[in-house]
């Protein structure tokens, strides 16, 4: 029987859904369907996803209309327990036929390579897609990610908005689903002021033209965005400036509305006194506005709204936002002049009110650590301690300004301008909002010295704190943002190409926590906790996981030395001995483990060396060890494995001619502590031997 295809569209109408969780939620819809779909067996072409305020929906071109027919074979007795002498059927056999629903006769056998069995076999006809689609809906509406469902009225079930309306469209066909309290049809709604009367569905295929066309809905979740990105960007040409698009109000935006209409409007240019960031905040986290710049980077007196509506009188539109905005600007105007009235230094005092995390005090406790913590990690950088002490007491206390609690997302930025106004030192000033770089993956590092030092220690204090008290990240829970700091840590210390030492700095900061910390060594779990990162970080940047384990085998404490002695290990391993001196470090390191021999402080006894390729080997690693000081001082670890790259023959030679296990155990303990030392000099930048082939 050839299988038949059509398309099939579902189209869920609610209420206005979470405009910040829209496209997750269709995200989620569309795997849950498709997840579904194939669990069933039903093939398809291409799903495509559609998502406004009021809909859910999608398209699926080409899927199956019905499962495959399936053969359900089932195995019986081998043939020799079936029947009796007489050749009757046995109980076994009997009740076997009886499970199947089917006489004796009715079964067939099959020959394999262990005896002949019985066997029973059937066709079953595979279900109707139709039949199967109102559980694969329902269960995909139920792995929706929604924190708290909730239910309307008297509506049966709970969903995150009440549902009014339900397209379930199989061809030219509706498919009977009775769903959250609505029946299936084939009639969508248009645009809620455009066109809010029912529109019929011709097919699936028809459905995203048709919104567009009759109902005034852009369905296509993608194409509105970039119609949203087209327009503002348009509108701030014409205003001789560009839009300020941050691309989390973009998404926002894109879930607010059906029918995108980009306006622009005006504000009072004496506004533009306040730092733009508030101005900016202000627009965009109050009303969904966009900030329009000049050609310089300074902000111009404009906006940019995104209506869903194409009003006929636009002018009365824009005048409504100009007066919404007004207070909003006013009360920022009132935040930044009230703020200005006390020095940050004074606020010092108030942050012992607010709680840093119950058992490591509040955040005036964690201050005094991280200025203790970064005026040693600045002396360390050889800068001046006392400006990044200054730095970190004065880093968190913005948090207490208004325009802060009214827009936290300014934490840091409004410290910098504050101590700016203050007459602080100019790194200090700074380092107030690098302290909190890098916020995200990919974003800027902190440059100046203070900021460096603060950011560091702010973050290790962090670290440091949680994992001293038991509470470490755990699964996806990292309510601190553990994994973000420990990442910002090496990324800090690695791509500004300093050499701290990360062993220290930790030990420093778990010393600054005086009788708080509870848990049994915090430093060992801690850098393996930096380690498991570094992991991470490294393979990212293109790495292979045997280079950074050959590096980890020998724990370096500097990230930059880390990274140093991996790109050696890369370089070592294009050579045409590396395979061979692998293996040969391998071979050494399986030797020393059996005999326990793998101790520092071995001592070759020349005297004991008898044959040529042993003597060979001593010489060389004596004149290797001297060679390679001033390599390992200047951290030339490419240039160490380059020079021992040499010894290939040597190390070959050892092995094809001597007896390493010899029965005098004077020489065989001298050829051990040779092998120790010839396996000391690799270790000194990796241990090659976790190289694969």
């Amino acid at each position: 029987m050839s299988q038949a295809y059509q398309d099939l569209l579902i189209e869920l109408g609610t209420e206005e859904l979470p405009p910040k969780a829209l496209l997750k939620l269709s995200q989620a819809f569309q795997q849950g369907i498709e997840q579904g779909l194939k669990s069933a067996e039903l093939s398809f072409d291409v799903i495509r996803a559609y998502a406004t305020p009021r809909r859910l929906a999608l398209v699926i071109s080409k899927l199956q209309t019905q499962q495959d027919d399936l053969t359900v074979e089932r195995r019986g007795p081998a043939v020799t327990a079936a029947f009796d002498e007489d050749g009757n059927p046995t109980k076994a056999l009997q009740g076997f036929a009886r499970s199947c629903g089917v006489d004796v006769d009715d079964l067939e056998t099959m020959q394999t390579d262990k005896g002949a069995w019985l066997i029973f076999k059937q066709q079953q006809k595979g279900a109707e897609t139709a039949s199967l689609l109102p559980e694969i809906i329902q269960q995909s509406l139920n792995a929706l990610p929604i924190p708290k469902r909730m239910r309307w009225g008297d509506l049966p079930g709970e969903f995150v908005r009440p549902v009014h309306w339900l397209v379930v469209l199989l061809g030219d066909d509706v498919v009977p689903v009775n769903l959250l309290g609505v029946n299936s049809d084939r009639f969508t709604v248009g645009h809620r002021f455009h066109h809010p009367q029912p529109i019929r569905i011709s097919t699936p295929m028809t459905y995203a033209p048709q919104l567009e066309s009759e109902g005034h809905v852009m369905v296509d979740y993608e194409a509105r965005k970039q119609a949203i990105h087209g327009q503002v960007n348009e509108l701030a040409a014409s205003l001789g400036g560009d839009a300020v698009i941050n691309p989390d109000l973009l998404d926002e935006v894109t879930g607010l509305v059906e029918w995108p209409v980009a306006l622009a409007g005006n504000f009072d240019p004496r506004f533009l006194e306040l730092p733009a960031e508030a101005l900016i905040s202000s627009m965009e986290g109050h009303q969904k506005y966009f900030a329009v710049r000049a050609k310089n980077g300074d902000l111009l007196p404009h906006f940019i709204t995104i209506c869903n509506i194409a009003s006929q009188d636009p002018a009365q539109v824009i005048a409504g936002n100009e007066r919404v905005i007004l207070p909003r600007l006013s009360d920022a105007a009132f935040f930044w002049e009230t703020d200005r009235k006390l020095p940050l230094a004074q606020r010092q005092e108030q942050l012992k009110t607010i709680v840093f995390q119950n058992k490591l005090g509040t955040v005036y406790d964690k201050s005094q650590r991280v200025a203790a913590l970064a005026a040693s990690i600045a002396q360390q950088m050889g800068s001046e301690a006392q400006l990044a002490e200054r730095a970190a007491l004065l880093a968190k206390c913005d948090l207490v300004t208004e325009m802060v609690g009214e827009f936290p997302e300014l934490q840091g930025i409004m410290g910098r301008y504050y101590a700016q106004l203050d007459g602080e030192h100019a790194d200090v000033a700074e380092a107030l909002d690098e302290q909190y770089r890098p916020r995200f993956a990919g974003d800027d590092l902190p440059q100046t010295a203070s900021g460096i030092a603060v950011s560091l220690a702010e973050k290790l204090d962090t670290i440091v704190g949680l994992f001293g008290i038991g509470q470490p990240p755990s699964g996806v829970k990292d309510p601190f943002a553990l994994r973000r700091a420990a990442l910002g840590v090496l990324r800090i210390i690695i791509e500004n190409q300093l050499s701290l030492d990360l062993s220290r700095l930790v030990t420093e900061a778990a010393n600054n926590f005086v009788d708080i910390l509870t848990e049994d060594e915090v430093t060992t779990q801690v850098m393996q906790y930096f380690y498991d990162r570094l992991r991470g970080y490294v393979i990212d940047q293109g790495a292979k996981a045997d280079e950074y384990e050959s590096v980890l085998a020998v724990s370096p404490t500097q990230p930059l030395d880390f990274m140093q002695r991996m790109k050696a290990v890369a370089e070592f391993r294009k050579l045409e001995q590396a395979e061979s001196l692998a293996a040969g470090n391998k071979r050494i390191g399986n030797i020393l483990r059996k005999n326990e021999a793998e101790q520092e402080g071995l001592s070759v006894d020349t005297n004991l060396l008898a044959e040529p390729a042993e003597k060979a080997l001593a010489d060389q690693v004596v004149a290797a060890q001297q060679a390679l000081k001033p390599l390992y001082s200047a951290s030339d670890y490419a240039g160490v494995l380059n020079y021992l790259a040499g010894m290939r023959e040597t190390i070959d030679a050892f092995f094809e001619q001597v007896m390493v296990m010899s029965d005098d155990e004077a020489v065989r303990n001298n050829r051990l502590a040779l092998l120790n030392q010839t396996r000391a000099l690799f270790l000194g930048v990796a241990d090659i031997s976790c190289l694969q082939e």
